[in-house]
């Protein structure tokens, strides 16, 4: 049974810094292109910021240069370091796996907020 399990999310003032981890179970982890995602109350699931299996990462225009994704292959989890949080960001937070072949894998995701 594959699992995705993320974590880390919470409350937290403008300007301020979270991580998040997401530990998979059930994949084989390194052959799985990783990424994060948000849904803001009231709007569509966006991405946020992706890592491949190879490393290669790539982050929506609106997170660069404040978050960071990367991942721990040894421990099967992925993490996304968020500073500098503003309120737009905002949301649940979803880890999703990914391989072709081999399937696509959501978590149940964990909740951001940024207020002050």
């Amino acid at each position: 049974q594959v699992q995705l399990v993320e974590s880390g999310g919470g409350l937290v003032q403008p300007g301020g810094s979270l991580r998040l981890s997401c530990a998979a179970s059930g994949i084989i982890f390194r052959m799985y292109d990783m990424g994060w995602y948000r849904q803001p109350p009231g709007k569509q699931r966006e991405s946020v910021a992706v890592i491949t299996s190879g490393g290669r990462t790539d982050y929506a225009d609106s997170v660069k240069g404040r978050f960071t994704i990367s991942r721990d292959n040894a421990k099967n989890t992925v993490y996304l370091q968020m500073n500098n949080l503003k309120p737009e960001d905002t949301a649940v937070y979803l880890c999703r796996g990914a391989r072709v072949p081999g399937g696509e894998y959501w978590g149940q995701g964990t909740q951001v907020t940024v207020s002050s």
